[in-house]
């Protein structure tokens, strides 16, 4: 038997970056993306974030790559976000990038207590900023003609 704990802080956002997910609305979404991670054997630790993007703390099944997550999370979000015109009227699909970074369990309570306290943090840093510090932090070598391109 094999012995997995996969761990990974994910950010993903809105085409163009557009602030498409209103405070208001947004626990709609969250619990829709909580269910269909609870379908797919995965474990939803925290999630959270803005208008313009979503963090997520999840452990993964080794058995299910993060890109194939990360396609099959989009194709049902956007598929829930656009027959839910009331609530999400601006959405026009997710931009192609994603951010996935892998973390220890040690580091689980640091990692939800961040993405608890994402409105609080971004009255001071913007998603640009933030997101290109982590991946700085991890080593991720950006080319900023791309950054943040659809």
């Amino acid at each position: 038997m094999s012995y997995t704990h996969l761990l990974y802080h994910i950010v993903f956002r809105p085409k163009n970056n557009a602030p498409v997910i209103k405070i208001e609305h947004e626990e709609h979404l969250y619990r829709y993306i909580w269910g269909f991670i609870k379908q797919k054997d995965c474990v939803l630790y925290r999630i959270g974030g803005m208008p313009d993007h979503i963090h997520m703390f999840v452990q993964l099944p080794p058995t299910y790559a993060v890109s194939d997550f990360m396609r099959d999370i989009k194709t049902a979000t956007n598929m829930y976000m656009k027959s839910n015109t009331d609530l999400f009227p601006r959405f026009n699909g997710w931009a192609k990038a994603y951010c996935a970074l892998s973390y220890s369990w040690l580091e689980k309570d640091k990692i939800i207590n961040y993405i608890k306290s994402q409105k609080e943090h971004h009255k001071r840093v913007s998603f640009r900023d933030e997101l290109l510090a982590l991946l700085r932090e991890f080593g991720v070598e950006v080319n900023m003609e791309y950054y943040m391109k659809d």
